[in-house]
């Protein structure tokens, strides 16, 4: 079947004309129709658009002008500005609004040849672990409990959708943004692959902000390799974006798996930082650790002395720098009209208390606490300059490794109703969020399962800044160990 072949299966079985894309991206939307009355992980489908896209994709491939990801279906998080596409960031403030312009990356996919579906599910303004804060309800991981094959389970956040639809199998590769984890954790969830590439090397022009210093455009793939076809085309320094870098790590797709011996790869004691695991993630963290030594890996214990506090740190500059980003919607300018009355003021409040979610408004009121004239010496300065040294840090401990291994997560999949306080979500990305304050590429790859549930359990590979190379080496060799 077409439907779980590789971006490069694809792409060869295109020139050959073994598979038409126009046939495919139908297949592949219809495919998308049933699922999504399952799983909720599209909140706008563009079939017109799409096989507008893949009878031109086609018609290139036929006169051999080809473009690098011609007739390749993809997912867009709904986070993105896609030009006369209702993008949302599934917030009510922001129905029905429809941008003018396109973002960076988006665009930069749309010239490489690929064909969006649609957009996907989210968390609101990407703040939430678990794509249940949405104004289009709840996505639901495709996978299931072998225990409990009645119960439905998350799928990670906040770019769960754009997991489920990778993990289903509708497209092999879909776009999503990583602030704290939100592609690393939800592919260990669904059992893919999630790349963070280093903070600054892809565009963040035409991606609706939640915290501008940790925002960063990320991948799905199907394997390590789908993603890196895929992290090729966002990446580079785009003059509107001024945090934008320029990177040398291009042509990551054609990387190839390396000899693993001698490696030197750094893990961290989480049991002696107080980091709590589930049995099941433990163990498999064990059994990969295991294999690595058995492969000849190098394996060293590494500090980090300042890594229990990057989950406070985050949590104070992330949502100060929300309340600061998020302050422009305000009725006037984007989304619902803003219902005026006697006290302006007043009328700005209750159109954002109406139209806001409550994990939003948490997080703005977090924000404006920390920024305000009193707090700030004694929350947000602070924060910065332990952010500052947590950034040294890992510099010093890749002195001496060449990447840095932990799981992604410290539980599977949970149940979608299960009742989870704002600081149990929050803790979801306890192991995520440490390399994202550094800015480092991550990524999450897929390693032992758990034995009694069967649910897929993540590994995170870190690597030095700009070392993106290193990375997708290392992940490719790990994929065929791991296999």
């Amino acid at each position: 079947m077409t439907k779980y072949l590789s971006v490069s299966e694809l792409l060869l079985k295109f020139k050959t004309g073994e598979v038409s894309p126009i046939t495919f991206v139908t297949e592949r939307l219809q495919d998308l129709e049933l699922l999504n009355r399952k799983y909720n992980f599209f909140c706008e489908i563009t079939s017109s658009i799409a096989i507008s896209l893949a009878e031109k994709a086609e018609k290139r491939i036929r006169e051999g002008k080809s473009m690098p990801l011609d007739g390749i279906p993809i997912a867009i998080k709904d986070l993105y500005c896609t030009k006369d596409i209702k993008t949302t960031a599934c917030s009510a403030i922001l129905k029905d609004f429809i941008p003018p312009y396109e973002s960076t990356v988006t665009q930069k996919l749309l010239d490489a040849g690929c064909i969006p579906l649609g957009k996907t599910n989210m968390d609101e303004f990407a703040m939430g672990s678990s794509t249940t804060y949405s104004i289009y309800g709840a996505t639901i991981n495709p996978l299931v409990d072998q225990r409990k094959p009645s119960q439905k389970l998350t799928a990670g956040g906040s770019s769960g959708g754009s997991a489920v639809a990778v993990s289903s199998g509708v497209v092999p590769i879909s776009l999503g943004s990583d602030t704290g984890g939100s592609v690393r954790q939800p592919a260990s969830l669904c059992g893919i692959v999630g790349i963070k590439p280093t903070y600054g090397t892809c565009s963040r022009y035409g991606m609706i902000s939640f915290a501008s210093s940790l925002d960063q455009p990320a991948v799905f793939g199907a394997s390590t390799r789908c993603a890196a076809l895929m992290l090729d085309i966002i990446m580079g320094y785009d003059e509107r974006d001024h945090t934008s870098i320029q990177n040398n790590n291009s042509n990551l797709g054609t990387l190839n798996a390396i000899d693993m011996k001698g490696v030197k790869i750094g893990f961290f004691n989480l049991e002696k930082i107080g980091f709590k695991m589930s049995e099941s993630v433990s163990f498999s963290y064990k059994e990969t650790m295991k294999k690595l030594e058995s492969s000849g890996v190098e394996l060293k214990e590494v500090s980090l002395p300042l890594m229990e506090y990057a989950l406070p740190v985050y949590y104070i500059i992330a949502p100060a720098e929300a309340s600061s980003n998020l302050a422009r919607y305000d009725g006037i300018r984007y989304g619902i009209p803003l219902q005026a009355t006697e006290d302006f003021h007043e009328s700005i409040s209750a159109h954002r208390g109406k139209y806001l979610g409550e994990e939003v408004k948490r997080r703005l009121l977090m924000g404006a606490f920390v920024l305000s004239s009193k707090e700030y010496d004694a929350y947000y300065l602070k924060a910065q300059k332990i952010r500052r040294m947590l950034f040294e840090q890992f510099n010093e401990i890749f002195h001496a490794v060449d990447a840095i291994v932990s799981p992604t997560t410290t539980n599977v999949a949970f149940s979608i109703d299960a009742e989870i306080s704002p600081f149990e979500m929050y803790m979801n990305d306890v192991l995520t969020i440490p390399p994202s304050l550094a800015g480092l590429p991550c990524m999450s790859l897929p390693t032992y399962p758990c034995k009694d549930s069967g649910l897929p359990i993540g590994l995170q590979i870190i690597t030095a800044h700009m070392h993106e190379k290193k990375m997708v080496e290392i992940a490719l060799s790990l994929e065929q160990l791991l296999s």
